[in-house]
């Protein structure tokens, strides 16, 4: 990938700083990987040091070498399946799933328990890490989840997930008084500046679309260690960007309880996992062209957490 460094007056910038804004889809920490063991040239020349400065028409190329192969192996995992048929495959996931392998995370995942369940009966459209993965959930958001089982199913659904037709209604627990019933947050999605690793709201002319419609199910007063108003909240998705409902809701000033990246400092539920979980999934079957809609109750610990609110 070949890139010219256009500065702003002559102003400097730092190699890394600089490729972690056009390289998107990389972190900063992968980005000082690739500089670190030369993949990185500027000019022509090889630069080891992700803190070197760029000066205006500097030219820039990077070589991002092909991934290591990775044997990812089907584990006998437990799987809450919701409903199975020759095309596809729903499970309600629980938390701490990761759905898919990724550094860090290749055994264990969603993808190794339908590996095993399914033998070999996966869509191979995304690749070896993500056989049968259409849409994902975070690691600890609980819910409704489909696999595929092969390629035709998954270009039917896919589709379906471009032109918004899948019906995904997620609910979750946030802080502060929402005083309308309901709204929409219509507002574009990227990686943070700030941190890469995580996402942020943009400009309407940079990231991705993002829509979700909320609606308030239920209010809680400020009670007891629990100082702050909180609201549970159903969210509706017309797009599924990454962190999505996450994001959105933080933006507007209604951040997830138990949400340690976007959410707030005094959090009452700190090290319990974001209070989010998809509730309901509906889509148009692929072979037969029937409407199915999927309910999949509050996971123990949220209906818990609701059960002790209710009753302050």
């Amino acid at each position: 990938m070949n890139f010219i460094y256009n500065s702003e007056e002559n102003k400097k910038q730092r190699l890394d700083s600089y490729l972690s804004e056009v390289l998107t889809d990389m972190s900063r920490s992968h980005i000082q990987g690739l500089i670190k063991d030369s993949n990185v040239l500027v000019n022509g020349k090889v630069v080891s040091k992700a803190g070197a400065s760029l000066t205006d028409q500097d030219e820039i190329t990077v070589n991002v070498p092909e991934p290591e192969s990775i044997a990812i192996v089907p584990e006998d995992i437990p799987l809450d399946i919701v409903y199975e048929d020759n095309d596809v495959i729903v499970v309600n996931k629980p938390k701490g799933m990761v759905v898919h392998p990724a550094n860090g995370h290749y055994s264990g995942t969603l993808v190794n328990a339908l590996m095993y369940h399914c033998r070999d009966s996966l869509s191979g459209i995304n690749g070896e890490l993500r056989p049968g993965i259409v849409h994902r959930i975070d690691m600890d958001t609980t819910g409704l989840i489909i696999a595929c089982k092969n390629d035709k199913a998954h270009n039917a659904v896919a589709a379906q997930l471009a032109e918004h037709s899948i019906t995904r209604k997620y609910y979750a627990l946030v802080y502060n008084n929402i005083t309308e019933d309901e709204g929409t947050v219509d507002a574009n999605i990227d990686r943070s500046r700030a941190d890469r690793k995580m996402m942020a709201v943009c400009g309407s002319f940079e990231g991705k679309t993002a829509v979700t419609h909320y609606r308030v199910l239920e209010r809680f007063p400020a009670q007891g260690s629990i100082r702050i108003p909180m609201c549970l909240v159903e969210c509706r998705l017309d797009t599924g960007r990454t962190h999505q409902i996450r994001v959105h809701m933080s933006h507007i000033g209604h951040p997830l309880a138990g949400d340690e990246v976007y959410g707030i400092k005094k959090d009452a539920f700190k090290g319990q996992g974001q209070y989010l979980h998809a509730a309901v999934l509906g889509f148009t079957h692929p072979s037969t062209g029937e409407r199915l809609t999927f309910e999949a109750p509050l996971p123990e610990y949220f209906a818990k957490t609701l059960s002790v609110l209710k009753k302050s």
